[in-house]
This record gives structure tokens, C-alpha cells and sequence, in this order.
């Protein structure tokens, strides 16, 4: 792996054109361990798409990305997620049929690299259980391990899908928007869980979110995207301050 001097994700010129629309346009940015970049700018700004390129959802239409130096355009997003890439959606991607206690195990399994056959991860089985039920714990769903995910309200499908996200051990953790939908009294916990991540020291943290008080208490730094494009990039309140950042990206006219 490279040092800690170099990024540990890198975007070049990272493109996508839909016919004649380019929704990202020549982006190039360089993320390292132990920072929690937040992704700002207005709706269709690009930060969804531009997250769906660098976590394989999509196929750039120019641009490369890197992990560690290494070149992973070319890789389908299963790849990218073995390589380190961790991904929680805006919209909750979960086994719906299977119980919360399924939906973590399947990842810890899926970390551990046992697969699903049973004879070859009998001797595993009780620790991956154990670490499943631990990522519950953590997340504040031991209570609902035996629910089936499909009948969970919206912001426990949030948590579990953060619960996921966890039991894979990503190097690079990306959050769509991880607390739209949820409660007032839903919010803390997975913040709190963010948070824990990046005083580990030795994660890079990548956040899409629209509430800027979510964005002050969490972010190291802020990028700016606006017809898919990089507008600013800096210190949170550099970035904040400033006057046309306010004005046309964050809803604030100015004085």
C-alpha cells in the first residue's frame, strides 16, 4: 500500500456524458486516510454521479480513478468493493427477504472470504456470527437481529445498511446522504458511527450530505460540485464563507 504521504483515492479528469449532458466534467481530486471530505453542491450537481463513478456503479466516459495508486477504472464495483471501497447508498441496497442478523453475517462472510459454503466456514461460523451480532450492537439493532430487512422502517434500513458497511472493513467508507429519511432521534447514532470511523485515523471518509450543520460537526474538508464540476475545495469554513459558494451552492444570498 502506498504511504500515508500519498492518497489513498484519486480521481483524473473523471468524466461522464449522458448524450449531449456532461454530468461530470473532467473532475480531479485526491483523497487521504484519516480525512472525511464532505461532497457539497446543489441538486444535480453531480455529487451522486460522480460517487457512482468512483465506486463502479457507472462507466466513466473519460478519466481514470486510482486506489492506491493502482489503476481500477476498468473494474466492475464488486471488484472495486474487494480492493476497499465501501459504498452506502442514498437509497438503501439490502437483502430484503433475509433478516437483519442475515444481511450483516452475509458481509462479514463475504470480508472473511469463506463464500457461502458451509462445510468449508463450519470451523468460522460462531466467530462470524459473533462479529455479526458485535456490528449490531454497534449500530444499535442487536434488539432487531431476527427482523426481516424488507419490513424495517426507513431509518433502521439506513442503520443496517451502515451496519453493512462496517462488517466489510472498506479502506475507503462513501455515504450517500446517510441520514435522509431518518428521525430526530436516528440521526446521533450514525453520525456517531461516522465519527468513530474517522478518529480510527486510517480510514478515507467521502460524504454526500445536504444538511450543512451534519457537514460542520463531521468534515475536515469540503469540495464543491456544480454542473458537475469542481468550484471549491478547502477548509470547511474557507469553503463555507465563502461568497459564491453561499450564494449559488448553498442557498445563501448575500449580503
Amino acid at each position: 500500500m502506498a504511504g500515508a504521504e500519498h492518497p489513498v483515492l484519486e480521481t483524473h479528469d473523471l468524466t461522464i456524458r449522458f448524450g449531449g449532458h456532461v454530468a461530470v466534467d473532467h473532475v480531479s481530486c485526491a483523497f487521504h486516510a484519516g480525512t472525511l471530505t464532505a461532497i457539497v453542491g446543489p441538486n444535480g450537481a453531480g455529487k451522486t454521479t460522480y460517487f457512482n463513478l468512483v465506486s463502479g456503479q457507472l462507466k466513466a466516459t473519460g478519466g481514470r480513478v486510482s486506489l492506491f495508486g493502482e489503476d481500477i477504472s476498468a473494474l466492475a464495483a464488486p471488484q472495486r468493493t474487494k480492493r476497499g471501497i465501501g459504498r452506502a447508498f442514498q437509497l438503501t441496497n439490502l437483502f430484503p427477504r433475509l433478516t437483519v442478523l442475515e444481511n450483516v453475517r452475509l458481509a462479514v462472510q463475504s470480508r472473511a472470504g469463506v463464500g457461502r459454503d458451509l462445510l468449508s466456514m463450519w470451523g468460522k461460523h460462531v466467530e462470524l456470527i459473533e462479529k455479526a451480532e458485535h456490528t449490531l450492537h454497534r449500530v444499535g439493532m442487536a434488539d432487531k437481529r431476527e427482523t426481516i430487512a424488507a419490513t424495517l422502517a426507513h431509518g433502521d434500513q439506513r442503520k443496517l445498511e451502515v451496519a453493512i458497511l462496517l462488517a466489510l472493513e472498506p479502506e475507503v467508507f462513501m455515504f450517500d446522504e446517510p441520514t435522509a429519511g431518518m428521525s430526530v432521534d436516528e440521526v446521533p447514532v450514525v453520525l456517531d458511527l461516522i465519527r468513530h470511523i474517522k478518529q480510527q485515523g486510517d480510514k478515507t471518509i467521502l460524504l454526500v450530505e445536504h444538511k450543512m450543520d451534519v457537514v460542520r460537526s463531521l468534515a475536515d474538508r469540503i469540495i464543491v460540485l456544480h454542473q458537475g464540476q469542481l468550484v471549491a475545495d478547502g477548509a470547511p469554513e474557507a469553503v463555507i464563507a465563502s461568497p459564491i459558494v453561499q450564494e449559488a451552492y448553498l442557498g445563501v444570498a448575500r449580503a
